[in-house]
């Protein structure tokens, strides 16, 4: 979907169409941007940037506080389009999905037919647009969805993937961020071909264990195939507080109730937890993570709590000031074990995926 949340605001009230849109907070309490229409875009504004910021580079820019009860209202329309045409159905997101349209309920035999239909399908539903990419696999499709946006459609056809690479950035490449490409850039692989010239002994003096799957991926390879009912990995919460932390008390409060909101997690999705995580900013914006690992898994919110808690003593929390806290839970597996007491906490900000 194109700029999802901002997109749903503009199409709700015809006064935000064609100005500069943000969804996100208040920028005198440490607000952030969850979605920018691009409108605002044109000014550098994105989503996860300071609100604080995102005024500065637009003064104009008009803020709405975020309605996530109608953001998942719209994207379950959007869901169901989808999987009237195939089960194959992977979400990412609220706003984000992969389809494996190979076979599929209208009998078409051309992905960017299908693509065509379900953007039509799309708009006349909901009145928003989204843009798709049609690819043989995952990393090309994603790829090709972010182009030419918005209401773009890329169309990434076998015979011409190797020409579609040649001009792509090493940035494009799954699992390489900020840190990673400029590690390559530093050894002078600047774009995809590169990667494919250098030994990849060396490339993984270069980025460690993510060598094989770079090199498949600058040849165009990738054989994961879209998983339905993909397994959750990790799910936790944060917070960025309006003003910064002090009071341990408060901190540990915080975390308790973060580790609360795990367990009920835990809870409904049936399954139970190994590793505990537990992530402090401070108010230079010195970011540090804790985590705890035991056997056997557990859900159990006074165990969960009092590990993160643990954790928290290894942190300067209390000492220096504290601009955010977050606790998640990994290595996650399924579990018969009965549901326990877990503490309630309002849920947090996701930003748009757009």
């Amino acid at each position: 979907m194109d700029a999802f949340y901002a997109s749903v605001e503009q199409r709700d009230n015809p006064a935000l169409r064609g100005v500069p849109v943000v969804v996100g907070g208040d920028p005198t309490k440490r607000g952030v941007v969850a979605a920018a229409s691009y409108e605002a875009r044109r000014y550098g504004v994105r989503s996860a940037l300071s609100m604080a910021q995102a005024v500065r580079l637009c003064p104009a820019l008009v803020i709405v506080r975020p309605d996530f009860q109608k953001y998942r209202s719209v994207s379950q329309q959007v869901f169901a389009l989808y999987r009237e045409v195939t089960p194959l159905v992977e979400p990412l997101s609220l706003d984000e999905a992969y389809l494996d349209v190979t076979e599929n309920a209208w009998g078409e035999p051309l992905g960017v037919t299908v693509a065509k239909r379900l953007k039509q399908a799309i708009r006349d539903t909901t009145g928003l647009t989204a843009s798709a990419g049609v690819a043989p696999n995952k990393f090309l499709a994603k790829i090709a969805s972010g182009w030419k946006k918005p209401d773009g459609l890329t169309v990434v056809a076998p015979g011409r993937v190797e020409s579609f690479l040649q001009g792509l950035s090493v940035d494009a490449l799954w699992g390489v961020g900020p840190r990673t490409a400029d590690k390559l850039r530093a050894h002078g692989i600047t774009m995809l071909p590169h990667v494919r010239t250098i030994p990849v002994e060396d490339l993984r003096g270069i980025v460690g264990s993510l060598a094989d799957w770079l090199k498949a991926l600058a040849d165009g390879r990738d054989d994961r195939t879209v998983e339905p009912n993909r397994p959750a990995k990790s799910s936790g919460s944060e917070c960025t507080y309006e003003s910064d932390l002090t009071d341990m008390a408060r901190i540990r409060t915080e975390i308790q109730e973060m580790a609360g909101e795990a367990a009920e997690w835990l809870a409904r999705k049936d399954l139970v937890a190994r590793t505990v995580v537990i992530k402090v900013r401070y108010s230079d914006f010195t970011t540090v993570t804790r985590s705890h690992s035991e056997s056997p898994p557990t859900r159990d919110v006074e165990r969960l709590a009092g590990r993160a808690l643990a954790l928290l003593e290894k942190t300067e929390a209390g000492r220096r000031p504290v601009r955010l806290l977050g606790v998640s839970v990994h290595n996650l597996q399924n579990t018969d074990a009965p549901v326990v007491r877990t503490r309630d906490d309002a849920p947090r900000l996701p930003f748009d995926g757009d």
